[in-house]
């Protein structure tokens, strides 16, 4: 038997809009999601050079801000921050 969720289509009209605004918020929640592996990635790409402060900044920042906004869990943000500052003072 298929999976219910999957195989039925909504037949009320505010499941049909809260099923368009999920796929926005998830649009948007995975433009961010990556937005933070990227800002990461330059961070440790940018050790030891002499923007690595910004970078390291930048991405702090968007950690904390996606984490305020609802899209990490705040335990997720801290962790992240963590072993982000972990390689970075390794790396040095």
């Amino acid at each position: 038997m298929p999976a219910l969720a999957s195989s039925l289509v909504a037949n009320i009209k505010s499941q049909k809009k809260r099923i368009l605004t999920n796929a926005k918020a998830a649009e948007r929640n995975k433009a961010v999601r990556s937005e933070l592996r990227t800002r990461s990635k330059n961070a440790l790409t940018a050790a030891g050079s002499p923007e690595a402060d910004a970078a390291l900044r930048e991405a702090v920042a968007r950690i904390d801000s996606a984490a305020a906004k609802g899209i990490i869990h705040p335990n997720s943000a801290a962790r992240r921050k963590s072993r982000l500052m972990r390689r970075l003072n390794a790396a040095k």
